[in-house]
């Protein structure tokens, strides 16, 4: 009897603060005495983790109260916090900056016939087929109307022509960062 009082009493504790070694010695209890009692009773262990949850949802309203009137206060650090876990614009970002140099690697025929029929897909290369090999005419290696095809790390990058300042045909794209 005096035995289920206390295990009351320490779910009561838990639930205020929900430490173990507080609430054991609010409770009067060892540690040691609390862990054998959640290994031997099922619904005590049940009931002290459903303690623990509902203690650390206390303090995180209490905390998050308090926080709300540092902000109200004007205090700057609580802001930054607030703003920091709350609102995307100012939580932590990662910049990853680099250059990735890979040799031009030309089109194996399988990648070749992928590139075509998805550029045919997309209406991109007519419907052109030479009468010798039944195949889309390719125009200097790779190259089907100032469409560059060209690999890099198994990806398959379409290049069309950017007017620069060459005029209209020229290829190169004003941008150094872009390969389309």
């Amino acid at each position: 009897m005096k035995k289920d009082k206390t295990k009351s009493s320490l779910i009561e504790q838990l639930k205020k603060a929900p430490i173990v070694q507080i609430g054991c010695e609010r409770a009067g209890v060892s540690r040691a005495t609390y862990y054998r009692w959640r290994k031997e009773d099922g619904e005590f262990k049940k009931a002290s983790d459903e303690a623990i949850i509902e203690g650390e949802t206390l303090i995180t309203d209490m905390s998050e109260s308090q926080l709300i009137s540092m902000i109200r206060d004007g205090n700057f650090q609580a802001v930054q916090l607030w703003l920091r876990h709350h609102h995307p614009k100012y939580g932590q970002k990662i910049e990853i900056s680099g250059n990735i140099n890979q040799p031009h690697e030309e089109l194996n025929p399988e990648q070749e016939a992928v590139v075509r029929e998805a550029l045919r897909l997309a209406s991109l290369l007519p419907e052109e087929k030479s009468e010798e090999n039944n195949q889309l005419n390719l125009v200097n290696n790779n190259e089907y109307d100032g469409i560059k095809l060209s690999t890099a790390s198994q990806e398959i990058q379409l290049q069309p022509p950017v007017p620069g300042p060459g005029g209209e045909n020229d290829t190169r794209s004003q941008d150094p960062h872009c390969n389309l």
